[in-house]
């Protein structure tokens, strides 16, 4: 099933690269929540593809009504991730595809084709860039732990999370080596997975925005989980927070801590 989801992957990939050089028609489905054509076009050339060569399987996708589909045998798809910076051409965008058997992680495969980057992995395997081994950095002080986030769409209209992405800010930069912001959850999973980062932590996010990211960077040896340091749920937690396992307690207890103004 891999190898006939990276194809397909692959050739949606092509959409999304003459896209990103091309003028766009962007439209908003919320303050700063954008989407194009492209996300739709990717996304029913996915659909279409994966119910026709997988029928065990439905499909979750961000750009469609999911209401009367069922969480179980699913291959859940985010056609762009990355909107905004595939529309400014930041080259930090990609698709991400997390396939799950009976709501367990199978295979995830993240395609960023402005970069050529390709991670795989499936449950058992490892975690793959190219075709290459990928692990979590070794970093285990926090003071030299790069640290990559995310601002939630929310925080355009939202006073109370943008007070939280800002308390948190506030806490954790004098502690850490410093923040990034690229504007791709799923990448941010991957760039942990490869070593980049040493944690990752959002707010706000879908579960097309993770799925298969987790998959990867958890076969990569690094760790997920909810704020309150349990199991990360899918369609159910508010932050997910992602680490190479070794500084994930810090990175837990920093985020958790009250900032007094």
């Amino acid at each position: 099933m891999k190898e006939k989801l990276i194809n397909i992957i692959k050739e949606a990939g092509n959409i999304l690269k003459e896209g990103y050089y091309s003028n766009k028609d962007v439209n908003f489905k919320a303050k700063k929540d954008l989407v194009t054509k492209y996300d739709v076009g990717i996304e029913n050339f996915l659909k279409e593809k994966f119910l026709n060569q997988f029928k065990d399987f439905n499909v979750i996708a961000e750009e469609s009504d999911n209401s009367n589909i069922d969480f179980n045998n699913s291959i859940i798809v985010d056609p762009i991730d990355g909107t905004t910076n595939f529309v400014n051409q930041v080259p930090h965008t990609c698709i991400s595809v997390g396939v799950y058997k009976n709501k367990k992680p199978f295979i995830g495969v993240v395609y960023n084709p402005i970069l050529d980057e390709l991670y795989t992995a499936q449950v058992g395997q490892g975690a793959y860039l190219n075709g290459k081994k990928i692990e979590v950095s070794k970093q285990n002080i926090f003071q030299k732990a790069l640290i990559s986030t995310g601002f939630p769409y929310s925080s355009g209209t939202c006073e109370n999370d943008l007070n939280d992405v800002v308390q948190k800010i506030k806490y954790i930069l004098p502690r850490c080596q410093d923040i990034r912001r690229l504007g791709s959850a799923a990448l941010d999973l991957c760039y942990v997975a490869k070593g980049t980062y040493e944690g990752y932590y959002e707010m706000n996010l879908k579960a097309w925005d993770v799925s298969a990211g987790i998959i990867i960077l958890n076969e990569a040896g690094g760790k997920v989980t909810s704020l309150s340091n349990n199991e990360y749920k899918l369609f159910e937690d508010k932050y997910i927070v992602a680490s190479n396992n070794i500084i994930h307690n810090d990175l837990i207890e920093n985020l958790n801590h009250k900032v007094i103004y």
